[in-house]
């Protein structure tokens, strides 16, 4: 039997990091697409704009806003993030 983690929650607003790349990307639009995963980059830092149906979070990174899975992101502490902004 295979244990489930409890599903993770990030703030809006907050910040986070992509620790692994997805095999794709979807789109947070009104009709998501599928992108590949070259459009996000592994460490890349983006906010958290809401929570989707699925668990799913909109991230906007510097490419536009994509549905990301707890899975792939990271909180980033706020002490890393506010130092890196100076």
């Amino acid at each position: 039997m295979t244990e489930s983690l409890p599903p993770t929650t990030f703030e809006i607003g907050s910040k986070v990091r992509i620790t692994v790349l997805p095999a794709y990307v979807k789109t947070a639009e009104t009709k998501p697409m599928l992108r590949p995963p070259n459009v996000i980059h592994l460490g890349e830092e983006g906010v958290v704009m809401d929570r989707r149906p699925g668990d799913y979070w909109g991230v906007k990174f510097s490419q536009g806003v994509f549905l990301m899975e707890a899975q792939y992101i990271e909180a980033v502490p706020p002490d890393l993030s506010d130092a890196s902004a100076s």
